[in-house]
């Protein structure tokens, strides 16, 4: 298993020491109970991605380094969580055995360039599908679904209730995700900072830099669940966020091989036991019914 990291942006702000850490609890709880099992006898047309992936016996995926519970480093220096896991799924449909893997940190505003310029195979990152991603790659999935919501800090002393308060507090979110996108669409006067990786906004709010965080709910449910006591979550989703696996454009028997390898992990129990080992331990939530992929 080869890591690669793309931390230039951290280092300059001298922050590059926050990735991968994570507390005790979530340490445990990010490591799956099982392994996932690799195909041996797999055959694919020749000429497809699968074949020649299956022929190399090695995987090149882009993920996110800093999300407790979805893409974090560990302290074996090796990635863990759902997406992790997910990409595992796929990875041993192909023949690919999980230390064969390449993990290339994916922050919000590379997924795409990653893809365009062959940097990785496919991108397993807390990846929103929505139209305008969809002009410059392809997704398969959902797999997961999740909605905006807020973080303050614990206590919620402005008394923050939902995204009306964006025009009123100083408010944090990540450089080309959907979350800072809704923002700056529906709030344009907001006082916005933007950083590359989420664990930086989580460290402005502890530092009282920020008044508050938005992402997806679950990756906000991890951190408030690392550090309850400087945490807190608003609790009261106000958009629907279907993540998916993100591949080149235009190559559909790829991504519906992964659809196919999807849908299976949520027929064999596979997707719900990657959740329960990973993003359900350390939110402490059962898995939720598997979304319905879209072979659009």
């Amino acid at each position: 298993m080869r890591v690669r990291r793309f931390t230039a942006a951290l280092a300059a702000i001298g922050l590059v020491g926050l990735v991968g850490c994570s507390s005790d609890a979530g340490d445990d709880a990010g490591t799956p109970d099982a392994t996932v099992p690799v195909e041996t006898d797999a055959e694919f047309d020749a000429g497809t991605t699968m074949a020649d992936l299956a022929e190399a016996g090695t995987i090149t995926v882009g993920t996110k380094f800093d999300q407790p519970g979805f893409g974090l480093i560990s302290p074996q220096d090796v990635p863990e969580g759902f997406d992790v896991e997910i990409a595992k799924i796929i990875a041993g449909a192909l023949g690919i055995a999980a230390d064969d893997i390449e993990w290339i940190e994916s922050v919000s505003a590379n997924r795409e360039p990653f893809l365009q310029n062959g940097e990785v195979d496919m991108v397993v990152a807390t990846y929103t599908i929505n139209d305008e991603r969809k002009q410059i790659v392809d997704f398969a999935g959902p797999y997961y679904v999740a909605g905006q919501d807020i973080m303050v800090a614990a206590g919620n002393p402005l008394a923050v209730e939902g995204p009306e308060s964006f025009a009123d507090i100083r408010v944090c979110s990540v450089t080309g995700s959907t979350p800072a996108g809704y923002v700056q669409e529906n709030f344009p006067d907001a006082d916005l900072t933007l950083f590359a990786e989420y664990s930086l906004c989580a460290e402005a709010l502890k530092n009282d830099q920020v008044d508050a965080v938005t992402t997806d709910n679950v990756i906000l449910t991890s951190f408030v669940a690392q550090d309850p006591e400087s945490f807190e979550l608003i609790g009261a989703p106000f958009t629907e966020e279907p993540y998916g696996i993100g591949v080149p454009l235009g190559d559909d028997e790829f991504r519906s091989f992964i659809n196919d390898v999807l849908e299976a992990s949520f027929e064999d129990g596979s997707w719900a036991a990657a959740w329960d080992a990973t993003a359900g331990a350390i939110t402490d939530t059962p898995a939720p019914e598997p979304p319905s992929v879209d072979r659009y």
